[in-house]
C-alpha cells in the first residue's frame, strides 16, 4: 500500500538544537497554557501523536497511560530517557498513515508541532478519527497559514502564494502551513465537532523574545489566546474537537498487545513473542526493541 511521504527525525538532536537551546521557551510555556485549557483532568487512555522526545508528555500525567507515537526511534528512546519505563508509557514507532491500534481504543488524543510534517493531512486525521472512542477529546495544534506575517508579506509582494487560500502550502520540503477553514473543515467531515479555538505565540519576533523574560511573555500570550474563538491570525492555532457519537464502546484491555492491530493486513490477533509481535493472519512480524514497538517495517 502506498502511503504518503514521512518526515522522520531519526538521528536528530530536536529536542536539544531547537528547545533546549534554541531560543523557544517562550513557545513552550505558550504552548503549555493552551494545553493546559484544553485538556481534560483525568482520562485511562491517551495516545500522543508525534510525542518526539516526550517534550509535552508530563502535561498529560492525569491519564493512566500515554502511548507516545513517533516515526523517529531517536526520538522515542530520548523520551524513555526522560520519562523512564514504567506500565503508565507506551512506545510505539509507526507511520501516521498506518496506525497500527485497533478502532476506538483512546479517550483523548492529542497532535502537537506534527500536522505541518501532513503531506495529505485529511488522511492523517480519518486515521486518528478510527482509533478515538465515543467523546473522546482530540487536541490539534496546525502552522497557520492565515498569519500576520504571511498576509503583510502576500500584500507587499514579497511573497508568492496567497494566505487566503484554503489549499495547504508547502514552504520547505514536507512543512506545510493550514487555513483554519481548511482544518474545520476536514474535522467536521471526520465527525468532529470544534469546541475551543486558542490563537498561540501572538509574539513569535525575535526582538521581543530577546528583550522580553519568556514567563512574561507566554503569561501575556495567555490573555490573548481566547480571542482564537473569533479569528486566527497567529502562526500557531490550537483546536479542541470532540467525538459525537451514540456508539456503545467495549472496556479498553489491560494487556498493551490488545491495542494493537497489524499495519499490513489489520489483523487485531498478534501473539507477542520473546523480541517481536507476530500478526497470526499475514504473518508479519513487528519488532519489540528497547521497549520500543516498531512498527514502521516487518522484520525480514
Amino acid at each position: 500500500m502506498t502511503t504518503p511521504p514521512v518526515c522522520n527525525y531519526e538521528g536528530s538532536d530536536y529536542q536539544q538544537s531547537f528547545w533546549e537551546k534554541g531560543g523557544r521557551e517562550y513557545e513552550d510555556r505558550a504552548e503549555a497554557i493552551a494545553l493546559k485549557r484544553m485538556l481534560p483532568k483525568s482520562g485511562k487512555l491517551m495516545l500522543e501523536l508525534g510525542a518526539g522526545a516526550g517534550r509535552n508528555t508530563p502535561r498529560y500525567a492525569g491519564f493512566e497511560r500515554i502511548v507516545l507515537l513517533d516515526y523517529s526511534t531517536t526520538q522515542l528512546i530520548q523520551a524513555q530517557e526522560k520519562l523512564g519505563c514504567s506500565d503508565k508509557y507506551i512506545y510505539v514507532a509507526a507511520d501516521i498513515y498506518r496506525l497500527p491500534f485497533r478502532d476506538r481504543q483512546f479517550d483523548a488524543a492529542t497532535m502537537i508541532r506534527a500536522l505541518h510534517h501532513m503531506a495529505d493531512a485529511p488522511k492523517a486525521l480519518k486515521q486518528i478519527r478510527n482509533v478515538l472512542r465515543s467523546n473522546a477529546v482530540f487536541i490539534l495544534e496546525f502552522a497557520n497559514k492565515l498569519n500576520f506575517k504571511s498576509i503583510l508579506r502576500y500584500l507587499l509582494g514579497r511573497q508568492k502564494w496567497s494566505p487566503f487560500s484554503l489549499e495547504p502550502v508547502e514552504f520547505v520540503k514536507l512543512n506545510f502551513d493550514f487555513h483554519p477553514k481548511a482544518i474545520r473543515k476536514w474535522l467536521g467531515e471526520l465527525g468532529f465537532s470544534i469546541e475551543k479555538i486558542l490563537t498561540v505565540s501572538h509574539f513569535r519576533l525575535g526582538l521581543l523574545k530577546r528583550i522580553v523574560p519568556a514567563r512574561l511573555l507566554a503569561a501575556l500570550d495567555g490573555l490573548f489566546q481566547p480571542t482564537g474563538e473569533f479569528w486566527q491570525f497567529t502562526p500557531s492555532v490550537f483546536v479542541k474537537a470532540k467525538i459525537k457519537d451514540t456508539v456503545q464502546d467495549d472496556e479498553v484491555s489491560l494487556n498493551v498487545v490488545d491495542l494493537f492491530k497489524c499495519p499490513d493486513c489489520e489483523g487485531e490477533k498478534l501473539e507477542e513473542m520473546n523480541d517481536h509481535l507476530h500478526c497470526t493472519v499475514c504473518e508479519s512480524n513487528w519488532a519489540v526493541r528497547e521497549g520500543i514497538y516498531d512498527f514502521r517495517e516487518r522484520m525480514k
